[in-house]
């Protein structure tokens, strides 16, 4: 298997251009959810304002305030889900191209490396085994490191996660306190 400089030369430009078309396709994506959310904060803002102005007294008013933050709280971390969600969709495109990408490129160098070493002179048997062998350890030594950048963005994940229920639960929380009041000033009227 012989490999010509212009193949691993045409093979990079590919896959600078696969990242870059991933890069920019999140972007439009993260773009159109940014714009999405400007719009959706700013109909939510005339609408509270509105609500806000209708308020008749100090308690329906404080009433009122606690009942629009709850949809606001889980508008924010549905926008932050979907943020995740495009960054995690971009990550793990990218992640399958670099692994074919190395796997492919180490079958290449392998073969030039078997090639070379076949043509090696008598009594190099030494220098062999030590190309064979740092190769063995460069390859050992790139899975080891996309293990261990896996198990982060596991953990990462799983943290965000975390975080969004505790966020919810504490919200959760909050708008039946927010129904107590209403309910207090209706006994009252």
């Amino acid at each position: 298997m012989f490999v010509k400089p212009e193949e691993f030369a045409k093979s990079g430009v590919n896959f600078a251009l696969f990242f870059v078309n991933t890069a920019f396709d999140g972007i439009e994506r993260l773009a159109l959810l940014n714009l999405a959310a400007a719009r959706s904060v700013f109909e939510a803002s005339l609408s509270n304002v509105t609500s806000l102005l209708g308020a008749k007294d100090v308690q329906s008013l404080v009433a009122l305030q606690k009942d629009l933050a709850a949809p606001s709280i889980e508008k924010g971390m549905e926008y932050s889900r979907n943020v995740i969600a495009i960054a995690n969709e971009a990550k793990d495109k990218i992640a399958k191209e670099v692994e074919v990408q190395v796997a492919e490129t180490n079958a290449k160098v392998n073969g030039l490396v078997e090639k070379a070493l076949a043509s090696a002179p008598a009594g190099s048997e030494v220098a062999v085994a030590a190309v064979k062998t740092a190769m063995k350890s460069a390859n050992e030594a790139y899975e080891g490191i996309n293990k261990a950048a896996k198990q982060v963005a596991e953990v990462a994940e799983a943290s965000v996660v975390a975080a969004t229920e505790a966020t919810m639960k504490a919200a959760n929380v909050a708008a039946p306190k927010a129904v107590a009041p209403k309910a207090v000033a209706k006994k009252a009227a």
